[in-house]
């Protein structure tokens, strides 16, 4: 079988970014990938998963609101078919601030008709009718259980492929945040993002979409070595590892699921440095709950979770660094407030 072309989206040209109002000042979104809990040292099925991590969503809400800050919950299919799940994302939806986006992990979401292995849980691999009919199921049901079209698309597994912003843009998106800036997925078939950096940058067919990338920051006395540097430091024996350890280059992602508070205080300090004006933020549903994922794994690690939360947004505070709602980040970009399918 020949395999699949690795997807790599183009770097932006200078013109598409994004630049953003003066009143907009320098802020920062959290997406919260709003997904089912499984097991992630297995391989991907189609059963065997549950959603009941989303019973903690209101609590944590809770404590981000304590800051002023609101979230964004990119859901997937379990997590809009459940009642409970529902229920739960319902009550931090009450704030008015926060919203919900769509995340597809195809091999959860139907329609069912592909082969479930690790090139096909990226989306954007699929075959263009089949990712449009997941994407419609998936839509369709978020828009049902929560009585509006979502707005923000993530791909699970940062899935994007060469047909999704046109599907996107069809289907009146307005922000995508499925590129993970400077990482790159094509060892098990997904897309490489080496070009792509953490400015947000207007894409898509007629530029209907603003993408919104994970921040991704090269910390070290060799940050200007950046991505080529890094990747090269990869063909050598544990050649990352020595750079990090001696703090001469590291990757930074804006998350507290293994990247450590340090690291992610002075990731902050560099994106600001370069004159970032949008940061943003991530994390799993499903490590609320000690357990689900590799990066909670007992009650001491979700203490920590926290922790890094609490340092970090009052780090963003200190510097001036307000949080921003999906809504607020779609005016300031320009965007239309609603979405209109084509």
């Amino acid at each position: 079988m020949t395999p699949r072309p690795v997807y790599r989206p183009a770097a932006p040209a200078p013109a598409d970014a994004v630049v953003w109002p003066e009143r907009f000042g320098t802020r920062f979104i959290v997406f919260v990938d709003t997904e089912e809990e499984f097991d992630w040292r297995a391989p991907l099925r189609r059963d065997g998963h549950g959603v009941s991590a989303i019973a903690a969503l209101p609590e944590a809400h809770r404590r981000f609101a304590e800051h002023g800050v609101p979230l964004t919950l990119m859901v997937d299919y379990p997590v809009a078919t459940d009642p409970g799940a529902i229920g739960s994302i319902q009550e931090v939806l009450a704030d008015g601030r926060s919203a919900v986006g769509t995340q597809l992990h195809p091999w959860v979401n139907p329609p069912f008709d592909e082969v479930v292995n690790p090139a096909n849980s990226y989306a954007g691999n699929l075959p263009e009718s089949l990712e449009a009919a997941k994407l419609d199921r998936l839509t369709d049901a978020i828009s049902r259980a929560f009585g509006t079209q979502p707005l923000a698309y993530r791909a699970g597994r940062y899935g994007i492929g060469p047909n999704t912003l046109r599907l996107l843009a069809t289907r009146g998106y307005r922000i995508d945040s499925s590129m993970r800036a400077r990482y790159c997925y094509a060892a098990d078939g997904g897309p490489d993002f080496g070009a792509i950096g953490n400015t947000a940058f207007r894409t898509g067919p007629d530029h209907a979409l603003v993408e919104v990338p994970l921040t991704t920051v090269h910390t070290g006395l060799l940050r200007r070595g950046g991505e080529p540097l890094y990747r090269a430091a990869a063909r050598i024996p544990r050649g990352r590892g020595l750079l990090s350890r001696t703090r001469l280059l590291g990757r930074i992602a804006l998350t507290p699921e293994d990247m450590t508070l340090d690291a992610a205080l002075e990731a902050i300090a560099v994106a600001l440095g370069e004159g970032l004006r949008l940061l943003t933020f991530a994390f799993h549903s499903p490590s609320l709950v000690p357990g689900h994922t590799p990066y909670v794994r007992d009650a001491a690690d979700l203490a920590a979770f926290y922790r890094w939360w609490t340092v970090v947004l009052g780090d963003l505070a200190r510097r001036g660094v307000a949080a921003a709602s999906l809504d607020t980040v779609i005016a300031a970009a320009g965007l239309p407030a609603t979405g209109t399918r084509r």
